[in-house]
């Protein structure tokens, strides 16, 4: 008699575990927004964007936090107005010939090679040719030449305008420029 009682209990306890799961209804779910998140429409249909498919643009004129706009077109003849006019904007007290060589070393040396010699490793092991030295007389290269490169590139070199603020281009220019004159020593 007793094992019947055990085998009953038994068989009660399953069948309430089994009456108790539904596959048609989900469990509970203890922190459900966690689970399923409130859905919010990025460009939804506002008077803030336009038919509800592109965000907004700036207003024209505008310029944004922290970027300082440069007045000298990315032409010829730009390049020949800074090389002629554009100098140095940090004051010898703000120049930091360490910073200088940290941004040159990270963003310049693998072409133009540590010493400004146009010997970096990517010209030695000839994925890149023709960077000349910054003594090349040439080129005479200026305060101003070097930081409108900086910013808009030129021939194979790109922009670095996006990589480094206005005071760290700075910095690489005033470093290029002891590099050019420990060349020329």
């Amino acid at each position: 008699m007793k094992s019947l009682i055990k085998v009953a209990v038994i068989a009660l306890v399953l069948v309430a575990f089994v009456s108790c799961k539904k596959d048609s209804r989900p469990n509970y779910q203890f922190m459900p927004n966690m689970y399923e998140s409130v859905g919010y429409e990025t460009y939804s249909e506002s008077d803030a964007f336009k038919n509800g498919k592109e965000g907004q643009l700036p207003v024209e004129g505008t310029i944004p936090r922290g970027h300082t706009p440069f007045d000298i077109d990315n032409t010829t003849e730009g390049y020949e107005l800074a090389k002629a006019t554009l100098a140095n904007k940090l004051d010898s007290t703000q120049v930091d010939f360490t910073r200088g060589k940290e941004l040159y070393d990270i963003y310049c040396g693998i072409c133009h090679g540590n010493k400004g010699d146009g010997q970096g490793n990517l010209v030695k092991r000839e994925k890149i040719l023709g960077i000349p030295s910054y003594d090349d007389v040439g080129r005479a290269i200026t305060e101003g030449s070097v930081y409108h490169v900086i910013y808009y590139g030129k021939n194979a070199m790109g922009s670095y305008a996006n990589q480094l603020n206005e005071e760290e281009r700075w910095q690489v220019v005033a470093y290029v420029m002891k590099l050019k004159a420990d060349l020329e020593k």
